[in-house]
């Protein structure tokens, strides 16, 4: 025979109908938003994964200053590699970002359109669509680089830029000021073939089968070329970052998310909780007669499980399918807006569907079968007489005549929901962490390109590119390009100031391994203000990741040896641009052995027009500096309302499924209040003025905790996912911000809330009289 329990389930449906509808609400959103983004993140992961064979992604790519000449192909190629041409120039827009300009490639590092069709004749071009976007640019549009105008044909994905490096050691991409795109063979051959740029991409006869074996088949490579060629650059595909860079980022955020769901699926499982003891409350005398008539605690446990479990089975099949069509497509454009990734195809995770279906019901099920099996524990005697306690009944706390009658029932009702409030304060925690984080982001982007205005080292850095010939080839060669270097890289620019620099990188440890460079700074130098003894100051970026104080040693190594080098702290330098140690000229010179008039740029307030462009290889300036803030800027700035619109629906459910319990709770004494007199405006007063004390006082503990919690979230996330640093900087209004959205929120709740008070009948107060 059918348990009868089961009618019971649909009336109870239909009475709390509203607190289901809410608590089925938030899960279907969490995990929609989860699974989409699981899924989205897998299809991406396999389409990138994918891309290296379909697009035949380049091993590596090497730059040469002259064209290889058949003999020099062809011997390099006796090292079993396949070397194809991959040539480039860059040139400025009018809109003031830089293009790298490159043929349409059909053998290797394949062009993947996105949209529109790709050049097929004269002032035509296709360009990198995330660049279009960040630039507002649409197919039709038109784009000129200094006489020549283009029209924009296609958008399309490079395969070897899926991260829009502009140079290898940068510490972060910029997709806004820096594209890619393709023209015909004609017009590439009509730019200022001065900038083109022998660049030439190899591939491996065959494929190395570990990462260990694909280091040592680059270093050979290496090897054998410098016997046949001058190289300018050398880059294996493991070292690119325009290629890796995706692909080392692309599935990180993957436990945060996971991470996500089960922190809501516990709290909504704790609210049901609380749900339930509130209705094993109001049915002790039922739940005695059934015990009392042969029901075991197992089949009731069952039956109150049953409603949270169907909801949060529903839940999770309908945030399943709306992930796999809506949120999906939202998900995707996030990567798609940090990326230049091709196009994908969705391919069913049956892991994200385990962890977001199975898990949450399990979660639910966990928790709140062990809540009903310890409020189940009593006998049927008990539950009959409606002594729900198992302990002795301790005195209520002496509440003192002075304080008044309302204050004193606040009080009381504050005291009665304590278990309440603490599942309300760990929803207030979470939805605050949140919002912080979506509140923070921007405001640290801002303070940190006000703070790399206010302290750069000079308006310009300009950091000189020594020849190949001088570096390589005959002795009459490297005298030569010596002597045209020297003479080359001389200024009359007053502003001017020498410098010698030195890049090593720093030991991997909590960090991945990162390239810090070593300037050597004139003595009585206009732009390093420090006494530069016989230590060394650390920018305080420096200092900051690495958490190192005057007084300490730090050990810095060769990129590719084994040597290090130790240095003492003496003090930091007030930089933010990047990690960097500054010491005398004459040091740095010495420790390297550069030579005593070694020097590798210069310092300036204004531009340097007096040198040959080709001298030049880097100009750090304020747009450099600010490339890190600018493109996460642009990544994570739609996804950061995102985050708060999430953190306010947290409050707002939390706080009405709580508030809602609060009341139901005390329907009887409510009755009774209205019986006595007293108006809806004074019950308000109350229970609702009750919960809104604790909610103002859980806002305002919880904004050191959130500040604490933040400092080492946000220290893992930059020490986990970037080179560089940026410091964390909290504007105090952002806590003012917090407390009011928390507070306003609670009033939104609280005027539904009265509706339900108005709504308590007083007959209420007749039921359940002992």
């Amino acid at each position: 025979m059918k348990s009868p329990l089961r009618k019971r389930l649909p009336r109870e449906l239909k009475s709390e109908f509203g607190k289901y509808l809410v608590a089925f609400a938030m899960m279907a959103i969490t995990i929609a938003f989860v699974s989409g983004f699981l899924v989205a993140d897998g299809s991406m992961i396999r389409a990138y994964n994918d891309s290296f064979q379909k697009y035949n992604i380049e091993d590596g790519y090497f730059r040469t200053k002259k064209k290889l000449t058949t003999t020099q192909k062809e011997d390099i190629e006796k090292s079993d590699v396949k070397i194809y041409e991959n040539f480039y120039i860059e040139q400025k827009l009018t809109n003031g970002s830089t293009v790298r300009f490159f043929k349409n490639r059909k053998d290797v590092d394949k062009v993947c359109l996105m949209k529109g069709r790709m050049p097929e004749k004269s002032g035509e071009i296709a360009v990198d669509r995330m660049y279009a976007e960040n630039n507002s640019l649409e197919i039709g549009d038109r784009v000129k680089s200094g006489k020549k105008a283009f029209r924009i044909t296609g958008l399309v994905a490079l395969s070897d830029y899926s991260a829009l490096f502009q140079n290898n050691n940068d510490t972060m991409f910029d997709s806004v000021k820096f594209g890619v795109a393709i023209v015909t063979n004609k017009d590439f051959e009509a730019l200022n073939q001065v900038k083109l740029q022998y660049n030439y991409a190899w591939v491996y006869d065959k494929k190395p089968e570990t990462e260990k074996k694909e280091k040592k088949m680059a270093e050979d490579l290496m090897e054998d070329m410098t016997g046949i060629v001058t190289l300018e650059s050398f880059v294996p595909q493991f070292q690119n970052q325009s290629i890796c860079f995706t692909g080392d980022d692309m599935g990180s955020d993957r436990a945060m998310m996971v991470m996500l769901l089960y922190i809501v699926m516990a709290i909504l499982a704790f609210v049901f909780g609380i749900t339930i003891s509130n209705t094993i409350r109001k049915e002790a005398g039922v739940i005695g007669t059934l015990r009392a008539s042969g029901y075991t605690r197992r089949e009731l446990i069952i039956h109150y499980m049953s409603l949270p479990v169907v909801i949060t089975l529903i839940g999770a099949l309908v945030g399943n399918i709306l992930g796999y069509t809506l949120l999906k497509q939202v998900c995707a454009g996030m990567y798609y807006g940090s990326y230049s990734l091709p196009t994908y195809v969705t391919i069913w995770n049956a892991e994200a569907f385990w962890m977001t279906t199975v898990v949450p019901v399990i979660i639910m099920l966990t928790i709140n079968s062990g809540i009903l099996y310890y409020k189940l524990r009593l006998s049927p005697l008990k539950f009959i007489r409606r002594d729900l306690s198992s302990r002795k009944q301790k005195r209520a706390v002496h509440l003192s005549t002075k304080l008044g009658i309302f204050r004193r029932f606040r009080l009381r009702v504050i005291f009665q929901n304590i278990s309440n409030y603490m599942v309300l304060f760990v929803g207030i925690l979470f939805a605050n962490l949140l919002l912080f984080f979506g509140l923070l982001l921007p405001s640290v982007l801002d303070h940190y390109q006000e703070e790399i205005q206010g302290n750069m080292l000079a308006k310009y850095q300009y950091i000189l590119e020594v020849p190949t010939e001088a570096m390589s080839g005959s002795k009459l060669e490297s005298l030569l390009a010596l002597m045209q270097y020297s003479n080359g890289t001389e200024t009359e620019n007053k502003t001017a100031e020498k410098f010698s620099a030195y890049t090593l990188n720093t030991i991997p440890g909590q960090a991945k391994s990162e390239e810090v460079m070593l300037y050597g700074v004139e003595p009585d130098s206009r732009y390093i203000k420090a006494d530069l003894g016989k230590g060394v100051y650390v920018s305080a970026a420096y200092a900051d990741k690495y958490q190192v104080e005057p007084g300490d040693k730090i050990t810095l190594k060769e990129k590719y040896e084994r040597k290090r080098y130790t240095f003492k702290v003496d003090g930091i330098y007030n930089y933010s641009g990047a990690v960097s140690v500054f010491m005398s000229r004459d040091k740095l010179n010495r420790t390297f052995d550069l030579g005593n008039d070694y020097y590798a740029g210069y310092f300036s307030n204004t531009k340097i027009r007096d040198i040959d462009e080709k001298y030049i290889g880097t100009v750090i300036d304020l747009e450099a500096l600010t490339k890190v803030s600018r493109q996460l800027d642009v990544s994570m700035g739609n996804m950061m309302g995102l985050v708060n619109g999430f953190a306010v629906m947290i409050y707002m459910i939390v706080i009405y499924l709580l508030s809602k319990i609060i009341i139901e709770k005390n329907a009887q004494s409510i009755s009774m209040t209205k019986i006595l007199g007293y108006t809806n405006g004074e019950i308000s007063r109350l229970y609702i003025m009750s919960t809104m004390l604790v909610v103002i006082i859980e806002l305002l503990i919880s904004l050191p905790i959130e500040k604490a919690v933040m400092n080492v979230i946000f220290r893992a996330m930059m020490m986990s996912s970037m080179t560089g640093w940026i410091t964390l900087w909290i504007d105090p209004k952002i806590y003012v911000e917090m407390f009011l959205v928390g507070f306003i929120t609670y009033v939104a709740v609280a005027l539904l809330e009265y509706r339900k008070i108005k709504k308590v009948p007083m007959d209420e107060a007749l039921k359940n009289v002992e």
